[in-house]
């Protein structure tokens, strides 16, 4: 008898009537003979409400409280879907994550899994029953409610599945799986059959919403398993595994976008060491990301630094900056809004050479022109103006021709 982790979002839970959907799901999961624990998130638009209910009382709610409250929105969906199954003829239990024992550290609102309990799980999967979680949430060691920030549940989901050494955990959407691209975008979009745990990363880091990082990573490190499927309409969905070497592997798997970039430019800098430790640690110190670094030579004896950082925390970035400016020597600082990051992801270019060249000459064959550019081993990124975004996806796709059936895609 396999054991499967199966997680829905919000969308998947968002009325009764949907809440009664995912129940058929797992009782025929369940009757066909799979031990089943069951993770859910809150009921589509229920966390918004609670926020919004916190700041009606204070501007800046403690983030213990929050937490706190913020929790009761997984106990209402996964105490609804127990009785939907129960009305069904199928056992099932409802625990919060303290009652699991999913045990974090203590940073609120944004807490880590520290180590999960399975033997309460254990119990009453031996009873038969379906074990239907709460996801996004834990404990700490002194029994305080914690949160595991924006997307938690997959990180639950994946979590209850390490510690069950779990045959399979699927993650429930509102999309059918991975994609070559964003199918809104590109209407040759395919679905992906199967994708690696390194290029899911690189796809969920560059701006892929499908899963939460932090659930791939959990993942990738235990060796679980993952499956993406629409929770709406029947198909095989996209596995996540580790590299098989036999595979034949395309050397693209997808092209990744990100409109939610700014860049800015430190000018005229002493070309001396630490220049960039001032530049780049004055703005992490104040705990916002830096994504794309670039140094360049300007003048005799001087560099330009440019890097980006996510839009919303661009101004605040550029006060950083301007103060850090006379201790550095800086000319001046230029922030630009009107960016977007777009990246060709792919395991295959270990072994497929001149992936770079022909995404350049496609950029220029729609006279694209690059601001940046950065690669890894299974990915190149560049920075382009935001207005070519679409433009650049669609030529880029069509370049390294993912609209065709390749090993590993799958038929929409």
């Amino acid at each position: 008898m396999s054991l499967i982790v199966q997680k829905f979002g919000g969308t998947s839970v968002a009325s009764v009537g949907h809440i009664e959907a995912v129940a058929d799901k797992v009782a025929r999961f369940r009757g066909e003979g799979h031990d089943i624990v069951v993770v859910l998130s809150a009921m589509a638009g229920e966390t918004n409400r609670l926020v919004a209910l916190a700041h009606e009382i204070m501007e800046q709610p403690t983030p213990r409280e929050m937490d706190v409250l913020l929790s009761t929105g997984e106990q209402v969906s996964v105490s609804l879907l127990c009785m939907a199954l129960e009305r069904r003829g199928c056992g099932a239990r409802s625990f919060t994550g303290g009652q699991v024992r999913i045990l974090t550290d203590e940073s609120h609102t944004r807490a880590r899994i520290r180590e999960v309990d399975s033997t309460r799980l254990h119990a009453q999967l031996e009873q038969g029953n379906v074990v239907v979680v709460a996801g996004f949430q834990g404990v700490t060691e002194n029994g305080c409610i914690t949160t595991l920030g924006r997307g938690g549940s997959d990180t639950t989901a994946v979590a209850l599945a390490a510690a069950l050494e779990a045959d399979e955990c699927q993650i429930y959407t509102d999309v059918k799986g991975v994609y070559t691209t964003d199918p809104r975008m590109v209407d040759g979009a395919r679905l992906l059959r199967h994708i690696t745990f390194e290029e899911m990363l690189e796809l969920a880091s560059l701006g892929a919403r499908v899963l939460q990082i932090r659930a791939v990573e959990f993942a990738g490190k235990y060796k679980v398993p993952l499956r993406v499927l629409s929770t709406f309409e029947e198909g095989p969905g996209t596995l996540i595994t580790l590299e098989e070497e036999e595979m034949e592997t395309p050397a693209i798997a997808g092209v990744a976008f990100e409109r939610d970039e700014a860049k800015l430019t430190v000018k005229g800098v002493p070309d001396v060491p630490g220049v960039a430790y001032k530049v780049i640690g004055a703005v992490s110190e104040q705990g916002i990301e830096v994504d794309v670094i670039v140094q360049n030579a300007a003048a005799e004896g001087s560099n330009d630094i440019t890097f980006t950082v996510k839009r919303g925390d661009a101004e605040r970035t550029r006060q950083i900056l301007e103060q850090v400016m006379p201790s550095v020597s800086a000319q001046s600082v230029e922030l630009d809004t009107k960016i977007a990051k777009v990246s060709l992801v792919g395991v295959g270019m270990r072994s497929h050479a001149g992936i770079a060249s022909r995404m350049f000459k496609a950029l220029a064959g729609e006279n694209i022109n690059i601001q940046i550019i950065t690669t890894s081993e299974i990915k190149i990124s560049v920075v382009i103006e935001e207005k070519y975004l679409e433009l650049a996806v669609r030529a880029l796709h069509g370049a390294f021709e993912l609209e065709k059936h390749q090993s590993g895609e799958a038929e929409t």
